[in-house]
């Protein structure tokens, strides 16, 4: 403890250093980056629309009859994400390592087991230490640490893998009706949380000001295949954005992480679908963006990603494929006598994966199937209240880390 603490001490010393030399004091900083914003009348505003927000959220979860589960921040398995990232901070503890938490999702798919619930939900804890902007760039809507509501529905459709290789047209039709199902579901939790921002805080949105209207269900749907062959590869989401008069609207169909279900994948005689035919309508995945409504002018801001979620690969062997193909791992595991013999070589993933293929007395699948999704809080505060007042995502948080802000956090 004191070793650290000498360390934290040599680097704000080293801070306060460069800061001197850049004619600036700890006093300025700390001022300039913090108290002023806490001191804040939007602050306030900001806040009161966040603590609606998050519990809007929250009464509404359990209305629908999920039940609510602890935060896991330690775990020797935590979401890997498809995307770039400095690296996984590790903590040693007792003999054994562990990695921080990512995202639940994991968590989320085990603690859906139990055939009694309809579903989880949690205000999960997420560390993401993202790679700065390569050009210098101050983008505004990145965090080292952040909140989202996480939630997972069971969808019980008890489908084997003879269903997935043999009756096609049904697994395909039922997979439909579910990612609509859980559109309206995350879709109708809008709307109750617009509502209530609404009823409860009409004077801190115009103090802000922006207005939030209560959109209409279902939202718009846009594919991303579809996108991109309309807008280019670059700035497809915005463009569709701004073709969407509503203030929320969906992106399907991204081919991402190894988790977000892929149909068809696997064939019956071993082989994969071809990569090329995949299109947006394949992949049973979707993101959930929205914008800012300027009270003055009555402009939309560029829309951005506040949600992600999809139906979940739900079997084993393209549970397996999907991870080995997404190259999180480069072997299966090897099952033998109740044990993995290969355990090793599998990370954090082999009780995970041991789980996965596990089956009760009469034969069936434990593991079950679900669909969810996650919605970052501070990122969807920005993104709705982004404007004269709001300007990166910094402004609506008290001790906010964007990796491109400033070397140092704080506080």
């Amino acid at each position: 403890m004191e070793d650290n603490m000498k360390k934290i001490g040599e680097s704000l010393s080293n801070f306060q250093a460069a800061l001197i030399q850049n004619g600036m004091s700890i006093q300025e900083f700390i001022n300039e980056t913090y108290s002023k914003k806490w001191l804040s009348d939007e602050m306030v505003s900001i806040m009161e629309i966040r603590t609606s927000l998050v519990n809007s959220m929250n009464q509404f979860l359990v209305n629908e009859g999920l039940i609510n589960i602890e935060r896991v921040m330690l775990s020797i398995l935590t979401d890997p994400l498809a995307h770039d990232i400095e690296h996984t901070p590790v903590i040693k503890y007792k003999g054994h390592t562990y990695v921080t938490t990512h995202s639940m999702i994991y968590n989320k798919f085990l603690a859906c087991s139990n055939p009694n619930i309809k579903g989880v939900f949690i205000d999960s804890p997420n560390i993401r230490l993202e790679l700065e902007s390569p050009n210098n760039i101050q983008r505004g809507r990145y965090l080292v640490d952040f909140s989202q509501m996480d939630l997972e529905l069971r969808r019980n459709r008890n489908l084997t893998i003879d269903d997935y290789y043999s009756k096609e047209s049904m697994v395909s039709d039922i997979l439909n009706e579910d990612i609509n199902k859980i559109k309206n579901f995350f879709e109708r939790m809008i709307v109750f949380a617009v509502e209530e921002i609404n009823k409860r805080n009409k004077e801190h949105l115009k103090n802000l000001n922006v207005v939030l209207e209560v959109p209409k269900l279902p939202f718009p749907s846009f594919y991303k295949d579809e996108a991109m062959a309309k807008h280019g590869s670059k700035n497809y989401e915005i463009k569709i954005g701004e073709e969407s008069k509503s203030q929320f609207f969906w992106l399907m169909g991204l081919k991402r992480e190894n988790y977000d279900l892929i149909y068809p994948y696997l064939l019956k005689d071993g082989s994969k679908i071809d990569s090329m035919k995949i299109s947006s309508k394949n992949i049973f995945n979707y993101d959930m963006l929205s914008k800012s409504i300027n009270a003055k002018t009555g402009k939309h801001s560029d829309a951005i990603e506040i949600l992600s979620g999809a139906i979940r690969e739900w079997l084993y062997d393209p549970i397996v494929q999907r991870i080995i193909d997404n190259k999180v791992l480069s072997v299966k595991p090897v099952i033998k006598n109740n044990n993995i013999e290969n355990i090793e070589e599998l990370g954090g993933y082999g009780p995970f994966l041991y789980f996965v293929s596990m089956k009760d007395q009469k034969g069936r699948n434990i593991f079950p199937d679900t669909m969810g999704g996650g919605i970052g809080i501070e990122r969807t505060l920005y993104s709705i209240l982004k404007g004269d007042k709001v300007k990166k995502i910094d402004d609506i948080t008290y001790f906010g880390k964007n990796p491109d802000s400033h070397p140092l956090y704080l506080f």
